[in-house]
């Protein structure tokens, strides 16, 4: 999604503050995107790590909460047009991302909380985008399956945490519903974004993940208090999981293929929603592998885990560099 026009930027009392006014709705996508990484490093067992990723990923949310609530209040026009592009979409799952890994830290009453906020945006921003939808669309256009899904994850998770069998079948509705949107968005992507994508063409592939780490969740939650399946629809749902990853395991190998085919360094903001469907791939292949108890899935999760890590680093550096020199920019610009 490309950046706002520069007469959308509203008057701010410092660089920083001047700066972060013009952050797009796709910045959400680096909270997703560190949020998930703290997922798979909490899976892993390096809890240091993944705590510390946390904290990142609450503090850019916690920023990009205020600015979404800022807009809402004194530039409604402003936040409308926003609310139409499908990076807005990014506020659902940042914060199902974000109450996914709060619950694994057994605070179950700030998960649901986080819960029930993204399901009342959850209907709000989905209509907005798909009424705005076109043709030949970039990898953004996914994100109404990634949303989705990451409410199921949410759900699941907690259906599991509280023991909960109605949590556990709206997580399920949702699941299969993610999956309609991911067909009906792929009828909508430009295939050519695979080479010449700025970043969000991943996530073509990040939504399977994600598909892929719902239906684990659902098969964990599973339990002899609860029975939520029974053995035809438990088979089916593992079939599906299975193909699922196997899918989004696919997608990851061509368009990691196609980086080294058509390189395209330099940062963008997009960058951040090719870190999410990486680190989104390695955690829904530690859940599977968890979840169905094949060891090796593990060892696959692992190593893609540490690769998203890779292309994590890479990527705040070049965002820590980008936002440097705006701010140097614009601080030049304010004393003239």
């Amino acid at each position: 999604m490309p950046g706002r026009p520069a007469s959308h930027a509203p008057a701010a009392d410092s660089p920083l503050g001047a700066w972060w006014s013009t952050r797009p709705p796709a910045a959400g996508s680096a909270v997703m995107a560190t949020g998930i990484v703290s997922v798979g490093l909490h899976l892993t067992g390096y809890e240091t790590l993944s705590r510390i990723m946390l904290v990142l990923a609450v503090l850019a949310w916690v920023g990009l909460a205020a600015d979404f609530l800022a807009r809402l209040a004194t530039q409604r026009d402003r936040w409308l047009e926003e609310a139409r592009t499908p990076g807005a979409l990014t506020a659902v799952a940042a914060t199902s991302v974000l109450g996914t890994r709060v619950s694994a830290l057994g605070r179950q009453t700030l998960a649901e909380a986080l819960l029930a906020l993204a399901t009342a945006l959850w209907p709000v921003l989905l209509v907005l985008v798909m009424r705005h939808w076109k043709r030949r669309m970039p990898g953004a256009v996914f994100l109404v399956c990634v949303a989705t899904q990451g409410l199921a994850v949410l759900g699941a998770t907690l259906a599991a945490a509280l023991s909960t069998a109605w949590l556990a079948h709206a997580a399920l509705v949702l699941f299969w519903l993610g999956l309609v949107f991911y067909g009906l968005a792929f009828t909508r992507f430009d295939l050519g974004q695979v080479t010449r994508g700025a970043g969000d063409h991943w996530v073509a592939g990040g939504a399977l993940a994600i598909s892929a780490l719902a239906g684990s969740k659902l098969i964990s939650a599973d339990s002899a208090s609860l029975y939520l399946w029974n053995r035809d629809d438990g088979d089916a749902l593992r079939t599906v999981t299975v193909a699922l990853l196997v899918l989004d395991l696919t997608w990851y190998a061509v368009l990691l293929a196609a980086e080294f085919a058509r390189p395209r360094p330099g940062y963008d903001v997009r960058r951040w929603a090719t870190v999410f469907p990486m680190g989104m791939t390695a955690a829904a292949t530690l859940s599977v592998a968890a979840a169905l108890e094949v060891s090796w899935l593990r060892t696959l999760g692992q190593v893609l885990l540490w690769i998203a890590v890779a292309v994590w680093l890479a990527v705040g550096a070049g965002a820590a560099l980008t936002a440097r020199t705006g701010i140097a920019a614009l601080r030049s610009t304010g004393r003239r």
